[in-house]
């Protein structure tokens, strides 16, 4: 065996960076994820690139931003022949695998995923879409050769014995783990967060972040569920960070938030910090300690784990390691809900849309209008729209431009940026 280090990923799916002990939650769900930030990088101001499940999941996987790896929205697969993170690992003599939810092949193959269509992944044990091949305490995930394996006990339970089971068996290589889950998402068939049993009942009355509580969604119905479940995640942390021991790196981060049906008909797809803030540490050998300076986003995630293993990243990958501290801002895309693009400053958060384009078919635009801005020093929970202000205008046209240039450096072509329609000059 080399003596590089093994290297874990443990992701979640629409978990919000409030529902941890790090970021202030008071209700004590994650002693485990907050312990992990104790002894490594807490990555505090960390944002997905794309606020749904397959475009972000198409990031993580290849490093790229979503119009350019060009899984833009749900339901389309992944490009077979893009460099990915389970081909540069394995290209640096790693063993690699995957286990639970994929969601990067079509949306009419719930369970099986074809070999070709497995990102370069060694081992497998997944599921393209887990919400619709298992619920709460019924688990399937289908193996190498396609054939289902079924689990008791509570799915993430599940997930966490698999990932348990292929980190301490006998290998002569370094292991590179890949391992998501679908907690805290919803399930969508019955559009409910399953938590444990008994674990609901103790958070129904619990803590409700401000943006929450000043803003009407179905939170009241479900955030104590949703709570439960990210203790339970927690909890299986802790023993998956046992058995990986303290020599291995691991990243621990999520695709995006959830706003609970506060800012459109569903729980993300918004430029809101509830749909585009995650938690996210890094820690392991050769991994300072600390808080990260600067926004992260998570096309940075991939070179950071390729630069903490000792592994050449990719040229074209646009994003940094984080490593090397955070940038200024960064640059989200939206899809489905809107074609959309914002760009989160350390204080702002400056939003456009599209309102000609089709937000199913179309992946970008080159004509977009301002549609927010927040001051997120002042207003944290984005409850005061500051687009119309003609007092913003000088702020409008500095952060117009920076947008323009991510925008351009992402990959797309340049477009134009009008006023909201009915604004004032």
């Amino acid at each position: 065996m080399t003596d590089r280090p093994n290297v874990l990923v443990f992701f979640t799916d629409q978990q919000r960076w409030d529902t941890t002990g790090v970021h202030g939650n008071p209700l004590g769900l994650t002693p485990h994820f907050d312990a992990l930030a104790g002894r490594g990088a807490d990555v505090h101001h960390s944002f997905t690139c794309q606020p749904v499940c397959a475009p972000a999941r198409a990031s993580l996987q290849t490093g790229l931003y979503p119009t350019s790896h060009g899984v833009y929205r749900n339901g389309i697969p992944l490009d077979p022949a893009l460099p990915t993170l389970a081909r540069q690992f394995a290209a640096g003599g790693y063993e690699t695998g995957y286990i639970g939810k994929w969601h990067l092949h079509t949306d009419d193959c719930p369970g099986p995923v074809p070999p070709e269509r497995r990102a370069g992944y060694d081992y497998w044990l997944a599921a393209n879409l887990l919400e619709f091949t298992s619920d709460a305490y019924e688990t399937t995930l289908y193996d190498n050769d396609g054939e289902p394996h079924t689990f008791d006990g509570y799915r993430a339970d599940a997930l966490g014995q698999a990932a348990i089971d292929f980190m301490t068996r006998d290998r002569e290589k370094p292991y590179f783990l890949f391992l998501s889950f679908l907690e805290p998402h919803h399930q969508n068939q019955r559009d409910d967060y399953p938590a444990p049993e008994g674990y609901r009942e103790r958070y129904d009355d619990g803590w409700v972040p401000g943006d929450l509580a000043a803003l009407e969604g179905n939170w009241p119905e479900h955030l104590g569920g949703y709570y439960g479940m990210v203790r339970r995640i927690d909890e299986v942390l802790g023993r998956v960070l046992a058995a990986a021991g303290q020599d291995t790196i691991v990243l621990y981060t999520s695709d995006h938030g959830c706003h609970f049906r506060t800012r459109n008909r569903e729980y993300k797809r918004s430029c809101h910090e509830a749909s585009i803030r995650v938690p996210t540490v890094l820690a392991g050998p050769g991994v300072p300690t600390g808080r990260v300076d600067g926004l992260v986003s998570h096309v940075d995630l991939p070179p950071t784990l390729l630069d903490a293993a000792g592994l050449p990243v990719p040229p074209e990958w646009p994003g940094r390691s984080v490593l090397t501290g955070g940038s200024d801002d960064v640059l989200v895309q939206i899809s489905e809900s809107e074609v959309g693009r914002a760009l989160r400053t350390r204080r702002w958060k400056y939003g456009v849309t599209a309102p000609e384009a089709d937000a199913w078919d179309d992946s970008a635009s080159l004509s977009y209008v301002e549609t927010s801005l927040y001051d997120l020093d002042t207003d944290p929970h984005e409850l005061d729209n500051l687009v119309e202000d003609p007092a913003t205008e000088a702020v409008r046209a500095e952060l117009r431009d920076r947008l323009l240039d991510r925008i351009e450096e992402s990959g797309e072509k340049r477009p134009e940026i009008g006023p909201r329609a009915g604004s004032r000059p």
